[in-house]
C-alpha cells in the first residue's frame, strides 16, 4: 500500500521550494501525494499559485482560506489559529501517513500543531537554519513538533542535532529549490518578454542591455519600520536609474506598510524604469534573476538559490540575519546611502561565483526515497 504524504504549501516561495520533491513524491511508486494550498498561496494579492500547480500537472486536494487581514503580529497570530482549526479537519478527512510542513513561515506551525495533535508522523522540511525574525522562533518550534528532519545542509544538520533530536531520522537531502537552479543552468537563456507574459503594473522599458530585480518584505519584528524601510530601497533604486523588475513583499506583519510605500511612490515620481510583478512561475524567476545584474532586497532566494546560481546580491538588513550565505551576497543595512552604496558596488563585479551550501540539484528525489523508506513515528524522546 502506498504511503499518502501530505504537503502543505502555505505561500508562493514555499512552492517552487518544494516542487521537484511534490513531483518525485508522485512519481515514486511507494508513495501518494495530497497537496493542500492554504494561507497566501491561494491569494491573488500575494501571488496566487494555483495556476502554477494545475500547470504542473498537481491535483490540489484541498484548499484552506485562512489569512485575516491586518497589518499587525495580531492578525498573524489569528491566522495561524484558524489555520490549526482548518487543517486538522483537512487531515482528518485525507488520513495521510505523514505530513510534511515546509521551513519557517509564521502559518507552518498551525500544520504541525494539527498533524501533532492528532498523532500524524510530522516531516519538517529545512529545519536548523537561523533567520533574524519570528520566522527562527517557528523554524525550531516546528523542528521540536516534527519527527523526521530533512535539512537542507550539514551546519543545518548539525544544529538539529544539538536542539535535541534524533540523528537517525536527520536526513540532509539539500534544498528542492537547487533542483530547478540546476535546470535552469542548463538553458538559461532569458527567453521570455516578462512583460507579455505576466503583466505586472508599470512602465515596459528595454532590459536587454542590464537589470536589477528587486524583492523586499516585512521584518516581522521591525513591522513598525516596514514603510520606512522601503521608501529607503525605493529612493536609492530610483536613484540609479536602471531598470529594474520589483516584486511585491509577502503577507506579513507589515505588508501593509510596505505596499503602501509602493503605491505611494508611484504616485508622486515618473518610474519609467521599475516594473512590479506579484508572482512568476519558477522557472521564469530565475532565469530572471540570472540574468540580473543583482539582486536586491532580503529574501531567502538570494540566499539559496542566488547562492548556486551565483547571482550578485545585496541583502538588506535582518530578515536573513545569521543564515549560511555563499560569495554572492553582499550584507547592508537600511538607509538609502547604504543601500546605494552596495548596489554600485555589485554592479562592478566582473566574475560570478558558485556556492553549493544547499546542495547540487537532486533534493527532490533524496526526499523521496527518504520518505518511501522510513521507519514512520509520531512519537519521540529527547537525545543527548
Amino acid at each position: 500500500m502506498k504511503r499518502k504524504v501530505c504537503v502543505v504549501v502555505t505561500a508562493r516561495p514555499s512552492y517552487s521550494r518544494v516542487k521537484t520533491a511534490l513531483q518525485a513524491i508522485k512519481n515514486h511508486p511507494k508513495l501518494e501525494l495530497q497537496l493542500v494550498l492554504a494561507g497566501a498561496s491561494l491569494l491573488e494579492r500575494y501571488g496566487s499559485v494555483v495556476n502554477y500547480v494545475e500547470d504542473d500537472g498537481f491535483e490540489i486536494k484541498e484548499k484552506v482560506f485562512m489569512v485575516l487581514e491586518g497589518d499587525t503580529p495580531t492578525a498573524m497570530a489569528k491566522t495561524t489559529g484558524l489555520g490549526v482549526t482548518e487543517l486538522a479537519n483537512v487531515f482528518f478527512n485525507l488520513k495521510p501517513d505523514m505530513v510534511i510542513t515546509i521551513a519557517d513561515r509564521f502559518e507552518t506551525i498551525a500544520t504541525s500543531i494539527a498533524a501533532a495533535y492528532q498523532n500524524i508522523p510530522l516531516v519538517h522540511l529545512q529545519g536548523g537554519e537561523v533567520t533574524g525574525n519570528i520566522d527562527e522562533k517557528v523554524r525550531h518550534a516546528n523542528t521540536k513538533l516534527a519527527d523526521i528532519h530533512l535539512v537542507a545542509s550539514e551546519l543545518a544538520s548539525k544544529r538539529v542535532k544539538k536542539l535535541g533530536e534524533d540523528e537517525e531520522y536527520i536526513f540532509n537531502t539539500g534544498c528542492p529549490s537547487i533542483d530547478i537552479a540546476k535546470e535552469v543552468l542548463k538553458s538559461p537563456k532569458l527567453d521570455f518578454d516578462p512583460f507579455e507574459k505576466y503583466g505586472g503594473v508599470g512602465a515596459r522599458f528595454n532590459y536587454k542591455d542590464g537589470y536589477l530585480v528587486v524583492m523586499q518584505h516585512p521584518v516581522t519584528t521591525e513591522y513598525t519600520k516596514s514603510k520606512e524601510q522601503m521608501n529607503h530601497l525605493l529612493n536609492a533604486v530610483y536613484k540609479l536609474d536602471t531598470p529594474t523588475f520589483w516584486f511585491w513583499p509577502n503577507v506579513d506583519a507589515g505588508s501593509d506598510g510596505a505596499s503602501s510605500a509602493i503605491r505611494k511612490f508611484r504616485e508622486n515620481n515618473d518610474l519609467k524604469k521599475i516594473h512590479f510583478f506579484k508572482n512568476m512561475e519558477s522557472n521564469d524567476f530565475l532565469r530572471l534573476l540570472f540574468n540580473s545584474n543583482v539582486l536586491i532586497g532580503n529574501s531567502s532566494v538570494g540566499i539559496r538559490e542566488c547562492s548556486f546560481l551565483g547571482v550578485p546580491v545585496v541583502n538588506i538588513g535582518t530578515r536573513q540575519y545569521g543564515r549560511e550565505r555563499g560569495r554572492n551576497v553582499l550584507d547592508t543595512g537600511y538607509t538609502e546611502a547604504e543601500i546605494y552604496n552596495s548596489i554600485k558596488t555589485q554592479l562592478t563585479k566582473v566574475s560570478r561565483h558558485q556556492d553549493f551550501i544547499f546542495g547540487s540539484g537532486n533534493s527532490g528525489l533524496k526526499i523521496a526515497e527518504v520518505l518511501a523508506n522510513v521507519k514512520l513515528r509520531s512519537h519521540k524522546t529527547l537525545t543527548y
